[in-house]
């Protein structure tokens, strides 16, 4: 498409230059889009990658100078913006539209933002976040225009340094570092006001998908969400490194996944609200015969949710469980006998015994494990040191599967194999 050619009132014809441009800019792309980077060496590509970021910026500062004067065109079209023609020309939405129709008319105040990103060292992402800060200081009684000029030197001085949401953070402190004395009271102020909205906002729920998995979705504070992630990424990284050197690849969100179950199931029950002077307990009730088949099911607390056999002989490995076990008419044989846990000094004797999980093709370490009865405490298994072995909680499942059997081995490893049907 070519822009218009019409001759401007001092004589020249600025669109000449304007089609050269950009036909020079779109056959260097067709040539480098026609070149396999397969085929480039890695100083190539790094240099590519770090000039791309460069021009992105500086393209994007070309297209937002032009918005900012696109008056015309919205008269042109009867529009109240150039959204209008956006949309029906070049098939942007007009949310996305105007959005970067305001962040030029935004940008047009900052100079040096403005320049920054003409010389592709501020990208577009960090013009946006230092315009919108620089839009609160101004608006903020206690700063003067000194301080905004100020903010403005120092932020796009961060850019260089920062990244987008590093410069976030940078932008809501930069009055405290212009002057400490007189904004260091106004900073706490603001940073208490967010933490109070951000606990007003908190929520947490659930919805059982019916198929053995619940989605969770949350909100929680900036602090408690990084402590979190932190404490997520350190159980699944090595999990996935682990996975790695074996050849096999493993979606990280599917190990952040299991991190986070990870984390629950080990939640120290001692740490538990009291409520009527015993621990928060979980009942399962199920039949004599449920519980000696290999398959079975068991409802879980109060409510009638339902678990296999398997999977309550597991949680019974781990939790603060109470059995109810039914007789044939529904009878309660065996009400209040806690199942026995290993005790945290047997814990620790377990760790170092077995250095981590016994499944002979894992090499989880113990902090990942759980103390497992060989005899279940169910069928009378004792809670003692010959009785017990660590396994990962993958594994840990992987025992009490019905369709899986396992042996251990001299050197006290299990070892697994898928279980024979016969008949």
């Amino acid at each position: 498409m070519s822009l218009g050619r019409e001759i401007d009132p001092w004589g020249t014809n600025p669109g000449d230059a304007i089609d050269a441009g950009l036909e020079a800019i779109e056959t260097a792309l067709h040539e480098l889009l026609a070149s396999d980077p397969a085929y480039w060496r890695t100083g190539q590509k790094k240099d590519l990658l770090e000039r791309l970021e460069k021009l992105q910026a500086q393209q994007a500062a070309l297209k937002l100078r032009v918005l900012a004067t696109a008056g015309d065109i919205a008269e042109e079209t009867g529009a109240k913006d150039a959204s209008g023609w956006m949309r029906s020309e070049l098939l942007v939405d007009k949310g996305v539209a105007r959005s970067q129709i305001k962040f030029a008319a935004g940008l047009a105040k900052y100079d040096l933002v403005a320049a920054g990103l003409a010389e592709g060292v501020v990208s577009e992402d960090k013009a946006r976040v230092i315009t919108k800060a620089l839009d609160v200081i101004e608006s903020d009684p206690a700063a003067s225009a000194e301080d905004l000029i100020l903010a403005e030197k120092l932020l796009v001085d961060y850019a260089s340094q920062l990244t987008a949401n590093e410069l976030k953070i940078a932008g809501r402190r930069v009055l405290a570092e212009i002057d400490p004395e007189r904004f260091e009271a106004a900073e706490a102020k603001a940073l208490q006001r967010e933490e109070e909205h951000a606990a007003r906002r908190m929520f947490f729920s659930s919805r059982d998908n019916g198929d053995g998995t619940i989605d969770l979705h949350a909100r929680v504070s900036r602090a408690v969400g990084v402590r979190l992630r932190t404490i997520l990424d350190s159980l699944a990284q090595p999990r996935k490194w682990s996975a790695e050197d074996k050849g096999r690849k493993a979606p990280y969100d599917r190990l952040l996944g299991q991190a986070f179950a990870r984390v629950i199931e080990t939640y120290d029950v001692d740490q538990l609200p009291r409520h009527g002077g015993h621990a928060t307990t979980v009942f399962i009730t199920m039949s004599v015969e449920d519980l000696r088949k290999d398959l079975g099911t068991a409802a879980l607390g109060f409510d009638g949710e339902k678990i296999t056999a398997a999977e309550a002989r597991r949680l019974a490995c781990n939790a603060d469980l109470v059995p109810a076990v039914l007789g044939t008419n529904s009878e309660v044989l065996d009400l209040g006998r806690t199942a026995r846990l290993a005790h945290p000094i047997q814990h620790r004797a377990l760790r170092l015994r077995d250095q981590g999980c016994q499944a002979e093709d894992c090499d989880a370490p113990a902090a990942w494990t759980e103390a497992h009865h060989l005899t279940p405490w169910s069928e009378g298994g004792k809670t003692d040191m010959a009785n017990m072995v660590l396994l990962c909680p993958s594994d840990h499942r992987r025992i009490h599967d019905a369709g899986s059997e396992y042996e251990r081995l001299p050197d006290g490893q299990i070892r697994f194999a898928r279980r024979t049907r016969t008949g």
